[in-house]
């Protein structure tokens, strides 16, 4: 694709030939950060798998247990493909951030509905966040002895405004992501024990629960939706110029090592949690995994207080992400120290006092994964670097991008339709029909014989 040569930028990063593309190895124009690496590498990989990864089994219901394995490697192959191509268009265009790339490829309403995207889908997330810490750690705190039904640690809205006030507002209140990093890496550490739980509960659980009907067939109706919420999972496209910015040396060649490793680590244990937390359930799974589990099981409890926990430090992830939107539009980004508190407090107020009026957003987080999340990670960032790219239209990375493109188009609007249609069922707070069938008891983590 050509482009007018007035509007190239004079300084734009040197160009070395590779094999496979063209990559771009000098620092953009703007200093990096204080980041190392793995600082980098364990925030992205927290922004994959913070909450989303609890959905993934349910991805598997929806699309057919074979074809949603697949699809999970696929949204994961195109989650990597496109992080990189994203910092690729930045440094093409000498650009620092997902608005300024957009603005600068696709003018002004480009620019206004990419912030949109990038403000509602980390907004919506962190409503959800609220939601889920509430609902999650209020089971929690009933399984410890003398904490009754009237409890003030059994009220949701009070460990909703508890864990805002003493844990994601003063963390969300930094003003570089690289401090995040030790956060990140106790966030992952507490999602590898999540899983190990989800597995071991695969082995114990699963003779006693009833497998559904047609629980092994190879697709289902509702793939398009089961992208959808993959999507929703892997998405981390909103806060990649957030962290590549920070790393000390922001180049292609150490993006890409970090984006190949995270995201690598990342499908292994999203992968693993998908498959374990389906088999255990199969057509019974629900979109949150934990919601299967019997209330009186305490090693699922232990499960629940770690990914309460998990989804704590994954909020200021995303609060960092809506304030650079909101310092971006109307504050040409910049913020001073008093602006900055005020947008921080502002932006988790609304989102806390959504999260106390609903307890169930069951259609709205489909329809982020749809709207929000798939052209974030599918469409955008693929036609920003064609509108850029240099190559012939027979390039692999321009074939490939358009490939991307047609897909998330695809998914997005039959997505959106099928959404609307066959909406998400939320059975907040039901306790499963097994737990009273076969009169499991779960404590102390045994099973009868």
């Amino acid at each position: 694709m050509e482009r007018d040569g007035s509007e190239q930028p004079p300084d734009r990063a040197p160009q070395i030939e590779t094999d496979d593309h063209t990559a771009l190895v000098s620092k953009p124009r703007s200093k990096g950060g204080n980041g190392d690496l793995a600082s980098a590498g364990f925030n992205i990989i927290n922004s994959i798998i913070g909450s989303g990864i609890i959905g993934l089994p349910y991805s598997m219901k929806e699309a057919g247990f074979p074809l949603g394995v697949l699809l999970l490697f696929g949204v994961a192959y195109i989650t990597d493909y496109s992080i990189i191509l994203l910092i690729k268009g930045g440094n093409l265009s000498s650009t620092n951030t997902y608005q300024e790339l957009v603005k600068k490829t696709y003018g002004f309403l480009g620019y206004l509905i990419l912030s949109t995207l990038q403000f509602l889908y980390p907004f919506i997330a962190m409503i959800s966040y609220n939601i889920i810490t509430g609902d999650t750690l209020t089971k929690v705190f009933l399984r410890i002895p003398g904490v009754g039904s009237e409890n003030v640690l059994t009220d949701r809205r009070f460990i909703i405004l508890f864990t805002t006030v003493i844990f994601t507002l003063p963390l969300s209140l930094y003003r570089d992501i690289a401090k995040l990093g030790k956060v990140s890496l106790v966030s992952l550490l507490l999602t590898i024990v999540i899983l190990v739980i989800v597995m071991v509960r695969t082995v114990t659980l699963d003779p006693q629960i009833p497998k559904s009907e047609n629980a092994w067939v190879f697709a289902k109706s509702n793939a398009l939706q089961a992208i959808g919420v993959m999507s929703f999972a892997f998405i981390c496209h909103h806060n990649s110029f957030l962290i590549y910015g920070s790393l000390k040396e922001p180049t292609l060649n150490n993006w890409s090592r970090i984006t190949h490793v995270s995201v690598l680590l990342a499908v292994v244990i999203s992968v693993l949690f998908a498959v374990c937390g389906y088999m255990t359930f199969t057509g019974y799974t629900e979109g949150d995994i934990f919601e299967n589990y019997c209330r009186d099981d305490n090693l699922a409890t232990f499960g629940r207080f770690c990914y309460g926990v998990t989804v704590i430090l994954t909020f200021p992830l995303e609060c960092f992400v809506t304030r650079e939107v909101i310092a971006n539009v109307f504050f040409h980004g910049n913020l001073s120290t008093a602006f900055h508190i005020v947008v921080t407090v502002f932006i988790i107020a609304v989102a806390t006092g959504v999260s106390l009026v609903y307890d169930c957003l069951g259609i709205v987080l489909e329809l982020n994964g749809v709207l929000s999340a798939t052209p974030l990670v599918f469409i955008i960032p693929t036609a920003c670097y064609l509108r850029l790219s240099e190559e012939r239209w027979n390039h692999s990375d321009n074939l490939i991008s358009c490939l991307i493109l047609a897909v998330g188009v695809l998914v997005m609007t039959v997505g959106f339709v099928l959404t609307i249609l066959h909406p998400q069922e939320c059975s907040h707070g039901k306790e499963m029909f097994y737990c009273f069938a076969s009169n499991v008891s779960f404590h102390n983590g045994t099973l009868p014989p």
